[in-house]
């Protein structure tokens, strides 16, 4: 048994005990854990300078959580049912780690025939587990079309031993309603129509059976070109707030790219088949690539590539010209404007450069001229070989044989396409999601769940949205007072926010001490590197890689000033330039839904024309 599990055996430990004082002891649930955790701790401090050794460890462990309870609770029922539920628990701990060390002994002194098994005690199981069911939707306003699915989602957590955090685990999603997918409309080549859109997801919902009420997650995404119109801020943001009690709005080429491959099926096929597949989702704007390993997404990035970019009718008669299609023919010596009729043949053209830009940007790097002014983001990372390629989105359902036009230039760059894969010899597949990926990415695949041991003022109204994390680089090996301090200042400077007036998540990604004075010392760091904050009573929010959210909590309410608007979470995995949305706290307040995004509107991009 390593240090580690010994650290996480005693948290385990103190989260039983949190929970058993959060059902039956109410509105003191709080002082009592408070105060159990702080005696637990000077208990075992006592050993600090004893044997280093793990199983000693663990044997104080044993020796000092009845004390520590006894400081808390009478002797009575209460008393007897923790030490029931816990001393189980310490006990196989034990036993695991002095058969482990039996058998390392064994092993080292090659007398392995005469050393005895130890004896287990086997102790009688119980029911500890717990189950959510979530009702999520997923809204896709895109450059081409338009639709939302809704989904449930089902978490479940295992209360053991072997789960010493006592997380909820997402454990099944299943689409329950798939709507009508309609043509995004615009009031103007720069406007959605707000109306028309809302209009639409009100029919939507009362078909499905649904109330914004029932809706318990989600999130509104615009991609493609419709990021770039005016009001694009103002239609996510109106139909999150219309859509449920926590729907997120969302925006971003590199956002797109991981719910299209979420989305799709690709990210579970890749940890399926043990496969590095490259989903790219061509939609109306834009084309979306991503790269997924072993479920994971390793890598994304975007170009202005989609079927929507040049609309013509059916006697070919320009109707819509985007400005990369504006970038595309200027290049090709073309001067074609609204009204015009075009020539198939030259149609055929500008698809063909497209198509060339697109499978450009999945083999390599752009280089022509064509593809690097294209790109919306920088080029997508490579190091890893591709088995296999994918296609999702409107103009993959042409690609994989759907005989389906929409007055664009859809089907042509979908055959061109085709003929430059073929030609390259590419291996492709086709996803279980097509032109419906990005939406089930948005309503399936965006919720994160934190862990269960956190802290939160009961004050503080939730949904609390569009929050920016910035993580703050202090790990054990760097750990000072003084360090927390000028990271938190760095932090804050590397994205021009600024402390005490700009709502910010402070992000912990390394592990970092447990012990009680560590905390006392980590959090007064916390106090003082936040002055204007804690002097105006500014939210404060803590989050955690490690499960110590709680901890830090009910530590900082104890030895610093600030008594309220605090939110400490954890487990949560994050990365600079995420936003996130956080959601009222499910289960009794034990965890909370957080949605991981990001926010990139109207990034209208200038094409430089030779």
């Amino acid at each position: 048994m390593t240090e580690a599990d010994t650290n996480r055996l005693k948290w385990r430990i103190i989260d039983i005990v949190s929970h058993f004082f959060e059902e039956h002891f109410g509105e003191n649930a709080s002082k009592l854990e408070e105060e159990f955790v702080r005696q637990f701790d000077l208990l075992l401090e006592r050993h600090a300078t004893e044997d280093a050794a793990e199983i000693p460890k663990l044997q104080n462990l044993i020796k000092e959580f009845k004390p520590a309870l006894s400081s808390i609770l009478q002797p009575g029922k209460d008393f007897d049912r923790l030490m029931w539920e816990v001393t189980p628990i310490l006990n196989a701990a034990l036993s695991g780690a002095e058969k482990q060390r039996i058998e390392s002994e064994a092993k080292t002194q090659r007398k392995s025939d005469t050393v005895k098994e130890p004896r287990t005690r086997v102790y009688p199981t119980y029911d500890n587990s717990a189950n959510l069911n979530l009702l999520s939707v997923g809204i896709d306003v895109g450059s081409s079309t338009s639709h939302l699915v809704f989904s449930r989602l089902a978490l479940r957590r295992e209360r053991s031993f072997m789960n010493p955090t006592n997380r909820f685990q997402l454990v099944d999603r299943e689409i329950t309603y798939e709507s009508e997918i309609i043509f995004t409309p615009l009031l103007d080549r720069t406007t959605i129509d707000i109306e028309a859109i809302v209009e639409f997801c009100k029919d939507e919902y009362q078909k499905a059976g649904i109330t914004p009420e029932m809706v318990d997650t989600g999130a509104v995404v615009v991609t493609g070109e419709t990021a770039k119109k005016q009001n694009a801020d103002e239609i996510v943001r109106r139909l999150a707030s219309e859509s449920g009690k926590f729907v997120s709005a969302a925006a971003g080429p590199n956002f797109e790219s991981i719910l299209g491959a979420m989305g799709s099926g690709i990210v579970a096929l890749s940890r399926e088949t043990n496969r590095t597949i490259m989903n790219v989702d061509i939609g109306g704007g834009t084309s979306n690539l991503a790269i997924a390993s072993n479920g994971n997404v390793l890598t994304t990035s975007c170009i202005n590539v989609g079927g929507r970019l040049l609309g013509i009718d059916d006697e070919f008669k320009i109707w819509r010209i985007d400005e990369p299609t504006n970038f595309v023919m200027n290049e090709l010596g073309m001067n074609y404007k609204l009204g015009d009729i075009i020539p198939e043949e030259d149609v055929r053209i500008i698809a063909r450069e497209y198509a060339k830009a697109l499978v450009e940007v999945m083999r390599g790097p752009a280089n022509s001229r064509i593809a690097r002014e294209l790109m919306m983001t920088g080029d997508i990372e490579l190091s890893k070989h591709i088995d296999e390629f994918s296609f999702s989105g409107g103009v993959a359902e042409i690609y994989y044989g759907s005989e389906e036009t929409y007055d664009d230039i859809g089907r042509y760059l979908a055959e061109e396409i085709r003929t430059l894969v073929d030609e390259q010899g590419l291996s492709i597949i086709e996803p279980e999601n097509l032109i419906r990926a990005t939406v089930i990415g948005a309503g399936a695949f965006t919720l994160s769940v934190s862990g269960s041991t956190c802290y939160f003022d009961e004050s503080i109204e939730f949904p609390i949205s569009n929050i920016p994390v910035i993580p703050v680089n202090v790990t054990k090996e760097n750990y000072s007072p003084d360090t927390v301090g000028k990271e938190i200042e760095r932090a804050f400077t590397k994205i021009d926010m600024v402390e005490g007036k700009d709502l910010v998540a402070l992000y912990f990604k390394d592990s970092l001490y447990r012990s009680y004075t560590w905390l006392q010392e980590f959090v007064q760091a916390i106090e003082h590197a936040l002055p204007k904050s804690v002097a105006s009573k500014k939210m404060i929010i803590l989050l955690f890689k490690s499960d110590i959210g709680k901890m830090v909590g009910l530590t900082i309410r104890r030895e610093t000033s600030i008594q309220n608007n605090l939110i400490c979470l954890d487990e949560l995995y994050l990365e600079e330039g995420d936003w996130i949305d956080i959601g009222a706290p499910l289960h009794e307040g034990q965890v909370f839904p957080v949605t991981v995004k990001s926010l990139v509107f109207n990034q209208d991009k200038e094409y430089s024309v030779s």
